[in-house]
């Protein structure tokens, strides 16, 4: 399974080599969903089903893979390649990581595999300016192939960036982003000192002082309707994006990707309310792939659909209410006030 080059997406984002495109001629199984088309930086990832056959594969040119079982039936599965054979019956949360180089090989399946998900991780998630650590090239050269193990952390993530494939939200790609350093840190830490693991522990307990806060905040709020992302928030703060997900979560009590997305909400009801404009336009501005994501995340946090909702707002009496005069605006749960 090659991983290429990091290609543009129309989205204007650096995203992996699709998964799909990976294979050999033989394709058997079916993809259920993916992440191609949103925007994703440095991973990509998609969820695959697969019946019992053996499946041909290749080595990968660059960047890690991870594999990971969020269902769990119990299916023998063998890898081989490179000379080694890895059998494994699979559960929930089960892990494969191959690393750059790995030759071709083959995959046995016993028994069907109903829900197997297959990361592309870029190498640059590995530098020091997105993990926080003094690593080289020698260092994720040291990464080996990993057989198949439990981690119930990579089990939750995987199942994180699954949910949010499948249910696109405002603060989607800030969520991606955050659990991409984490899957990457992962290999790292097998790999470092435990003084330097110490030292990076000390640095994420520091948080943010009042100041960096206060422009990671400003930033934010200048920023909704745009390309937000934790590069540009941790630039802003003087950190790694890796220590920078956590000190903001430290100060906040919210991590950055709840935190705008409970903002962007707060906008998408003002834009509403504002004027006609467009919802495809408010849609996009706000970090949505398309008008049903955003319809469907907005209906689910207001119990309203956008356009029903700017109609209600819209009503005489909700505009009394707006300037003042406290009326029952009915079927908006997130603006009742009765006197």
């Amino acid at each position: 399974m090659e991983i290429r080059p990091e290609q543009r997406t129309a989205a204007g984002r650096n995203e992996p080599q699709s998964y799909s495109d990976l294979w050999t001629n033989h394709r058997p199984g079916r993809m259920l969903s993916s992440s191609a088309n949103r925007g994703w930086s440095g991973l990509s990832a998609e969820l695959w089903t697969y019946g019992k056959g053996v499946i041909p594969w290749r080595g990968m040119q660059s960047g890690i893979l991870v594999c990971v079982d969020i269902s769990g039936n119990g299916s023998l599965e063998t890898r081989r390649a490179s000379g080694i054979v890895d059998q494994t019956a699979t559960r929930r949360g089960t892990t494969w990581m191959c690393p750059p180089g790995w030759q071709e090989g083959s995959i046995d399946i016993a028994d069907d595999l109903p829900e197997i998900v297959h990361f592309s991780l870029a190498l640059n998630q590995f530098s020091p300016g997105r993990l926080g650590l003094n690593i080289d090239a020698s260092a994720i050269s040291a990464l080996r192939y990993e057989s198949a193990f439990e981690d119930p952390l990579l089990g939750d993530i995987a199942s994180a960036i699954v949910s949010e494939m499948q249910a696109e939200t405002s603060a989607g790609r800030l969520l991606v982003e955050s659990l991409a350093n984490s899957m990457a840190a992962r290999p790292v830490q097998k790999h470092i000192s435990a003084p330097r693991a110490q030292s990076v522990a000390d640095l994420a307990r520091g948080g943010l002082d009042r100041r960096r806060l206060s422009r990671v905040l400003d930033y934010i709020e200048a920023n909704l309707e745009g390309d937000l992302n934790l590069d540009g928030m941790a630039s802003i703060a003087c950190l790694s994006r890796y220590h920078f997900a956590r000190a903001f979560k430290q100060a906040v009590g919210q991590s950055p990707h709840r935190y705008v997305s409970a903002k962007r909400l707060e906008l998408a009801k003002a834009l509403l309310i504002q004027g006609n404009r467009p919802l495809v336009d408010i849609a996009l501005a706000l970090g949505f792939s398309s008008q049903a994501n955003f319809t469907r995340t907005f209906t689910l946090a207001t119990g309203l659909a956008p356009g029903q909702y700017r109609r209600e707002l819209g009503s005489p009496y909700s505009q009394l209410w707006h300037s003042g005069r406290r009326f029952e605006v009915v079927g908006d749960p997130s603006c009742r006030k009765i006197e």
